[in-house]
């Protein structure tokens, strides 16, 4: 099962590489990670995107509570939380191609921000499954380039990562 952890760090050098290592050196995966400063510059607020069951999450969690660098640690997916990714993806928009690559990403709420004589760059933010489907909505051959940033996350109403 996918779990969105969310944890606050300390924003000092080697911290985010003691976090990665920990999952390494266990055989755990991350498919996704963001992380930068939050409001207090002191501190990074990191998301790391994973699958395992309940009990290696839980194993996952007491790992990174034991970490002198991690301040707290919320596994997300226990409550109700909003989560959101951003792609930019490149495509090929020649001719006709044009009009109908304006209108796919009209209907994924996507924007164009960058126009060539043969590309677009289109923007899309929402969920992973979202952006899953824009994809899957193009023609391979016109996806010319695709960078996506990893999942943000954050709870719903009351519930807040905050020290």
């Amino acid at each position: 099962m996918k779990h969105i952890i969310a944890l606050l760090i300390e924003n000092e050098p080697g911290a985010l590489s003691r976090v990665v290592a920990l999952f390494s050196a266990r055989g755990y995966n991350i498919e996704s990670l963001t992380v930068a400063p939050t409001e207090d510059p002191s501190l990074s607020r990191m998301t790391i995107v994973t699958t395992g069951s309940d009990e290696v999450i839980e194993q996952i969690t007491k790992h990174l509570n034991r970490l002198i660098e991690v301040v707290k640690v919320v596994d997300l997916t226990e409550g109700n939380f909003t989560e959101r990714e951003l792609m930019l993806i490149k495509v090929r928009a020649v001719g006709k191609e044009r009009e109908e690559m304006k209108r796919t990403a009209d209907i994924f709420r996507g924007r164009v921000i960058d126009v060539t004589e043969k590309t677009y760059t289109i923007e899309l933010t929402g969920t992973a499954s979202k952006l899953d489907a824009f994809i899957g909505a193009l023609d391979r051959g016109s996806i010319l380039e695709t960078v996506r940033t990893g999942t943000s996350g954050i709870g719903r109403g009351e519930r807040i990562l905050r020290v």
